[in-house]
């Protein structure tokens, strides 16, 4: 077996190109996030159809993003909502959250998505105010040493039956080990352990290769 990342993208082109294509809109959306200037760690194209397929076998009505960025997977997840379904996307930047909506609206969802921008953990308690939610879908994609809190809140606002999906949990295989000078990867494994201890969680998580180099995926369902 090979580990190499020129393998690893070659065989993510080759399943993109074939079940995952990118259309105007998604990859205008990558060229001007990164005309912009925005960090090059949206999900990879393979990756958001996954999304979109989770979103759309779960029925999502109602979507809850943690970390829009460049509204990348916003668009993929959006895709999976129907006609009157919505979704409340955070975004720590402001310059980030003017990329995405711009990038939304180019993909015609700006009526289904709500950009909402500052820290996510002072964001979901307004959410929680205003009753927004539950979500039936929650994708947290955001700074890692908060995870546990992400996690916690995405439950606050579900119901039983909700899907909730954590990226870059396998931090190049080191998450395994404990590390307390790594916040990114103390704040995975405090999620690791809220979840496995959380009854009303069902979860699974797997390591992942591809054009994004080696991390992971976690998937949960809310159970009760």
């Amino acid at each position: 077996m090979t580990n190499d990342q020129a393998q690893w993208t070659a065989v993510d082109t080759y399943f993109t190109d074939l079940l995952a294509p990118e259309d105007e809109a998604l990859s205008a959306a990558v060229a001007d996030s990164a005309a912009a200037g925005l960090p090059d760690i949206a999900v990879a194209a393979n990756q958001g159809k996954l999304l979109h397929l989770l979103a759309a076998a779960a029925g999502a009505r109602s979507i809850l993003e943690i970390g829009t960025l460049g509204g990348y997977s916003t668009i993929w997840l959006a895709r999976a909502l129907p006609a009157d379904g919505r979704m409340t996307t955070l975004e720590y930047s402001a310059e980030h959250a003017d990329v995405a909506r711009a990038n939304i609206a180019r993909a015609g969802l700006d009526k289904n998505v709500d950009v909402r921008v500052g820290a996510a953990l002072d964001t979901l308690p307004l959410l929680e105010q205003e009753g927004v939610g539950p979500f039936d879908f929650v994708f947290i994609d955001a700074d890692k040493v908060n995870n546990p809190h992400y996690v916690s809140w995405g439950l606050k606002l579900s119901r039983p039956g909700t899907l909730i999906v954590v990226d870059n949990v396998g931090r190049e295989g080191r998450v395994a080990t404990p590390d307390p000078d790594d916040a990114a990867i103390t704040g995975t494994r405090a999620m690791f352990d809220l979840i496995a201890n959380e009854p009303r969680l069902d979860a699974t998580a797997f390591q992942t290769v591809g054009s994004r180099g080696y991390d992971g995926l976690l998937i949960a369902r809310v159970v009760s």
